[in-house]
């Protein structure tokens, strides 16, 4: 007997993703979260990249992007040294949504509080075990100690999961002898902001825009012509401990400014102020028996910008998939497709992380040569686009089950124009409820026929869109193609296929 149906260690953004979903598909979840309040100290400033289509598959985008105060960024993203331009392209593969994370939070608490999920703030995780059956967790609370049960536990408290070492996971990799400042600040009169984003500093010159090396590190500046906010950006070799529930200062921020740039750059206002280390570090295995790692419990990437997108990616993929599980429908084996498709993706990402610290720490010629001939290289579109799907995460292709696969099965599904007899609908409304879904665009009675032995779990739909990518898509809760067809297959051919499919993503029916 279990008091819960899954525990998640941690409130930050993939806690809070997990519980929303997991409440989506009828699970109650509890979340246990060691400090007392939501953090007030930024960590990251945005969203980007594919979990922004993910939140407009969930209704959630225009929420997000209604509580965001600043203005959209120029789709233009620092890669390790150098720049990702998308400014010259009509349809950029890679967005991003400045949005703080405390901001962020707090939007997701508002979702977990309307779907009825219990967060329990100031509740510790002091102790876990498992058996065959259930998970339990002993827990610090302001009351004092007590026991909880689940079918399963999700750490995502972070870099240093204190789950993940009592399941006994590996954490290999890598930490870089470098800290980063980040801030966002307005600057007095005295520095002027050209119309070029270089900065006139009194007493020194122009700071060009984008990135200047020095014998002491790395200085970014970033600003945009309708808003008097800069972004500063410093990198140094250092081997300091800091720790990160401290706020860094304007000062602090200043001594770096300082002696990475050998000049005194005075800083008005700071609206945010971020300090952190780049480690490049990924579990394992992100499941061991009842316990599973999603986040930064999971995996740790030496770059800015994607450590969020994938974590709520990795809550996304796993949520049905526990939810399956703990409804009893789950086909075998697909508990454990969360690590071989979320492990994949955190590889991809660690490619290109990893590839920027190569591009940004090297200080001689050779590393200089590099990085001309890369930045060279994206003035091209073929390679931009790709590099753009790479940091996006729109890349990912899942590994399917079987052979002879449609070439969109394990992809993210396109947001179609939809017409439909009920009128003008897409991809992303019919996702709103995050079940499974049976898309028909040129009306296959014998494929809806098949279909319908799995309805109480998969939604039919049958619609005409002006650009098809197939003609029958079967599309998971978290928006990737699990099969797809065309319409010269044969009846007696897809209709087996299709069953296929639908036994070994959503069960016997």
């Amino acid at each position: 007997m279990t008091d819960v149906d899954v525990i998640i260690a941690g409130a930050g953004p993939t806690g809070l993703m997990l519980a929303a979903e997991l409440r989506l598909a009828g699970v109650r979840p509890l979340v246990l979260e060691r400090k007392p309040q939501r953090r007030d100290i930024p960590k990251a400033g945005g969203l980007g990249g594919q979990i922004l289509e993910l939140l407009r598959y969930r209704g959630l985008l225009e929420r997000f992007e209604a509580a965001c105060t600043a203005p959209v960024p120029a789709p233009r993203f620092p890669f390790g040294g150098v720049h990702l331009d998308f400014t010259q392209l009509a349809d950029p593969p890679m967005h991003a949504l400045p949005l703080p994370q405390q901001l962020l939070e707090r939007l997701l608490d508002e979702r977990t509080g309307e779907l009825g999920v219990d967060i329990r703030r100031g509740h510790e995780v002091s102790g876990v075990s498992q058996d065959d059956a259930a998970v339990t967790v002993d827990v610090r609370g302001p009351d004092g100690p007590y026991q909880v049960h689940a079918r399963y536990l999700v750490g995502c408290d972070g870099a240093r999961s204190r789950v993940r070492d009592w399941a006994g996971i590996g954490f290999p990799g890598t930490t870089y002898p470098e800290v980063n400042r980040l801030a966002q600040v307005t600057l007095p009169d005295t520095v002027t902001i050209l119309g070029n984003g270089d900065l006139d500093v009194p007493g020194f010159g122009t700071i060009r825009a984008g990135f200047t090396r020095t014998d002491h590190g790395l200085f970014g500046v970033g600003s945009s012509p309708d808003s008097k906010v800069v972004s500063l950006y410093t990198i140094e070799d250092e081997t300091t401990e800091y720790d990160d529930d401290v706020l860094m200062t304007v000062t602090e921020l200043q001594d770096s400014l300082r002696r990475v740039l050998g000049v005194n750059l005075p800083v008005e206002e700071a609206m945010r102020l971020s300090r952190f280390t780049f480690k490049a570090r990924q579990a394992e295995r992100y499941r061991e028996g009842r316990i599973l790692l999603a986040g930064d419990a999971a995996h740790l990437f030496p770059a800015t910008g994607v450590a969020i997108n994938a974590g709520m990616l990795d809550a996304v993929n796993l949520a049905w998939k526990l939810a399956a599980d703990i409804h009893r429908w789950a086909p075998a084996g697909l508990l454990d497709t969360y690590h071989d498709e979320r492990h994949l993706a955190g590889a991809r990402t660690m490619l290109h992380t990893r590839a920027q610290v190569a591009l940004r720490r090297g200080h001689d010629p050779a590393a200089e040569a590099l990085r001309e001939v890369f930045q060279e290289l994206l003035i091209d579109e073929q390679p931009l686009r790709r590099m753009g799907a790479l940091v996006a995460g729109t890349d990912i292709r899942y590994p399917m089950p079987g052979a002879n696969h449609h070439p969109l099965a394990g992809t993210f599904a396109p947001n179609l124009t939809l017409h439909t007899d009920q009128g003008m609908t897409s991809v992303a409304e019919l996702l709103h409820s995050a079940r499974p879904l049976l898309l028909d665009l040129t009306d296959r009675p014998d494929l809806r026929q098949t279909a319908r032995d799995w309805q109480d779990r998969v939604d039919i739909h049958t619609a005409k869109t002006d650009q098809r990518p197939a003609d029958v898509l079967l599309i998971r809760p978290d928006a990737h193609i699990a099969w797809a067809a065309t319409i010269d297959e044969p009846a007696d051919t897809a209709a087996p296929a299709l069953r296929e499919a639908l036994s070994g993503w959503f069960g016997t029916p």
